[in-house]
C-alpha cells in the first residue's frame, strides 16, 4: 500500500525531527524510528486504529507526544497530520 504525507504533515514531521535533532541526535533518531514503526503498523492494518475527527484515524506514538492522523483508501494511506498531543487540538481538521 502506498503512503503519502499531506504537505503540511510532511512539514510538521520535518519540524519535529529538527527540534529533536537540535537537542539530541539520539532522540531525533528515536523519533524517526518511532514514526517509521507507526507507518508500518498502519499499513499492516489501517482500520485497526481508532476513528478520529474529519474522517480520519489516529495512531498515538508511544515514546513521543505526537499523533499521526491519517485517511486510508483502497490503495493509499494519506497522513494528514503529525500533531503534537498538547498543542492546538484539531487544527488540522480542514486538510
Amino acid at each position: 500500500m502506498n503512503v503519502r504525507f499531506h504537505p503540511a504533515a510532511r512539514e510538521e514531521l520535518r519540524n519535529a525531527r529538527t527540534w529533536y535533532e537540535e537537542r539530541s541526535p539520539l532522540s531525533a533518531l528515536g523519533f524517526a524510528q518511532e514514526v517509521d514503526r507507526a507507518i508500518r503498523q498502519i499499513v499492516e492494518a489501517p482500520a485497526r486504529y481508532p476513528r478520529a475527527e474529519s474522517g480520519t484515524r489516529r495512531f498515538l506514538l508511544s515514546r513521543f507526544p505526537f499523533t499521526l492522523f491519517y485517511r486510508a483508501g483502497q490503495s493509499e494511506i494519506v497522513v494528514i497530520a503529525v500533531a503534537h498531543q498538547k498543542r492546538r487540538p484539531g487544527y488540522w481538521a480542514g486538510r
